[in-house]
């Protein structure tokens, strides 16, 4: 049943930047929604704002004062609404008053980098360094004078890394009923230390970092040449180094810019779904073979759904196309420079639905120039694929066979690991695999579920946890599907659910990952059933599940 081969570790400069990318995704993209509440209450209620003063629908649209006491502004003498917090405000001919001090400001300035603090400290020790990680942040916020994402991805985790070196100073000598008293001073004192320590030396230096990096970013814009960064992201994005480029710098200066202007063209640069459409499209009508017979049903998961990942096999099995998707996207990115479009906050999956949603702050005037970008992003990397595909479109036709499932293959092992799109879009093409990849519809690390006997017969499944890097996407995917089989089978009293691999605590009974994840997941549970799948989306183990499950409860 289970038949295994030979893969190579992965590794090199390519996977150590993956790697960074999935830990820096792992600290932003738990807090999206976060993100997205931020930028809603920014288009909502600051004066440029639907309902601020200065609304680009009227002064109809003008709701007072709500939009001046949540934007922030509102003289608190002449609102009198009692209790909100308000701060010494200046107005344009100097004059100072008691303004109210709203959501955006104090959001953008403590919530959002005091969330990835804590989220970046969970990842490396737990909850403990999660509080350790919040409160060295906040010397680092209270240190500086602008929005300190930046801070907060490089102290969070380094103030959870040091919290864990400390503890293992100590580590199995405290008296017995000491533990709590040793454990929560010497957290609080070392938070202390490291919060002044930020304040007065990691602050100024996190400040000079974003201070250069914004000056790049100046620079780039006052010389029209932001478009020349999709010579990196584009191919980055095939290669799944996006994540590095995306979480690590454009969304931290992003989210600086909004505060500054209102908008960022930045969020648009990596999000922009147009050339993945566009790319698509050409091989929609110029493609051969199980390319061309997939690309409609990929157009659907990638401009609606946002899951990029999904075009990248069709870029590798043409390489060439890569030229096309720079010079979409550069063209998007021109698009966006020239008519000042951008985003409110990041479209985080970058589908057409949340490009959309973050633009709409910015009045109708912006969402057609963001729309614009989009069509002009698509046409472009249309017409330049067109062109390619249709050049070697004979040689194309004479060389069809494995060439579309090899493309599938490297970009799995570009990722680093399969994924449930990956799979489906592996079953569209016909169920075929790539050289160097063993015939059969799932691999397991150690056996399939009937390789596991003893294990699985002897300990009760109630509780089955799918587990991948970030806990949010193609684990979700997984889950549902199988949390549909076990609901169609009539059994009652099973958990499914979704979770990152840094988040299994051990009460999981039975962990499914993908095979390359699976021994992360031993030794993050070890007590639990271990099963690994090729992908998350139609794995026939999942049926093996349910008759497992099944069969036990009936015997009870």
């Amino acid at each position: 049943m289970t038949t295994t081969s030979a893969t190579k570790k992965p590794g090199g400069a390519r996977i150590a930047v993956q790697r960074f990318g999935t830990f820096l995704s792992g600290m932003i993209m738990p807090n999206i929604a976060a993100f997205i509440a931020w930028g809603f209450i920014t288009m909502l209620f600051i004066p440029a704002g639907f309902f601020g003063a200065d609304s680009p629908f009227g002064a109809a649209w003008h709701w007072a004062p709500v939009a001046e006491i949540l934007g922030g502004g509102g003289d608190a003498a002449v609102i009198n609404w009692p209790g909100a917090m308000t701060a010494l405000t200046a107005t344009e001919d100097g004059t100072t008053y008691q303004g109210y001090v709203g959501l955006v400001s104090v959001m953008i300035t403590y919530l959002l980098p005091l969330l990835i603090a804590n989220t970046g400290g969970r990842i490396v020790y737990g909850a403990r360094g999660g509080v350790v990680a919040t409160i060295a942040v906040m010397g680092v916020i209270v240190g500086t004078n602008i929005p300190m994402f930046l801070g907060a991805m490089i102290m969070g985790p380094l103030a959870a890394w040091i919290t864990k070196q400390m503890d293992k100073l100590w580590d199995g000598k405290i008296r017995p009923g000491f533990e709590m008293l040793v454990n929560n001073f010497s957290a609080g004192i070392l938070g202390m230390v490291l919060a002044i320590v930020g304040f007065f030396a990691f602050g100024p230096v996190f400040l000079g970092i974003s201070t250069v990096l914004g000056s790049i970013v100046a620079f780039l814009v006052q010389f029209n040449l932001l478009p020349v960064l999709s010579i990196i992201v584009e191919p980055a994005k095939v290669l799944f180094l996006n994540n590095a480029i995306n979480h690590g710098v454009f969304t931290p200066l992003g989210v600086e810019q909004v505060a500054d202007t209102g908008k960022s063209i930045l969020f648009l640069i990596e999000a922009n779904p147009g050339p993945g459409l566009g790319l698509l499209l050409a091989f929609t009508f110029f493609g051969v073979g199980a390319a061309k017979a997939s690309a409609p049903g990929a157009i659907v998961i990638q401009f609606l759904g946002g899951i990029h990942e999904i075009y990248f096999p069709y870029a590798l099995a043409k390489p060439m196309t890569i030229l096309a998707l720079i010079a979409g996207g550069a063209s998007g990115v021109a698009t966006n420079m020239i008519f000042q479009g951008g985003l409110l906050f990041p479209a985080a999956p970058g589908s057409i639905i949340a490009v959309t949603a973050a633009a709409a702050g910015g009045g109708v005037a912006n969402v057609l120039v963001v729309l614009l970008s989009v069509v002009v992003a698509a046409v472009v990397t249309f017409l330049v694929a067109g062109v390619i595909l249709r050049a070697s479109r004979k040689r194309d036709q004479e060389a069809e066979g494995d060439s579309f499932a090899a493309a599938i293959d490297q970009t799995a092992a570009n990722k680093g690991k399969e994924s449930s799109t990956l799979g489906a879009l592996r079953t569209r093409a016909g169920g075929t695999t790539g050289a160097g990849t063993t015939e059969a519809a799932d691999r397991d690390v150690d056996g399939a579920l009937g390789g596991l006997g003893g294990a699985v017969a002897t300990k009760q499944l109630n509780n089955i946890v799918f587990a991948c890097d970030a806990g949010m996407g193609s684990s979700a995917m997984g889950a549902s599907v199988l949390r549909n089989k076990i609901k169609k089978a009539g059994i009652d009293g099973i958990t499914v659910t979704n979770q990152a691999i840094a988040n299994l605590d051990g009460s999981a009974d039975l962990v499914i990952t993908q095979n390359q994840l699976t021994d992360r997941a031993k030794a993050q549970s070890p007590d639990s059933v271990h099963v690994s799948v090729d992908n998350f989306m139609n794995s026939p183990k999942y049926d093996e599940v349910v008759e497992m499950v099944r069969a036990q409860h009936d015997a009870k």
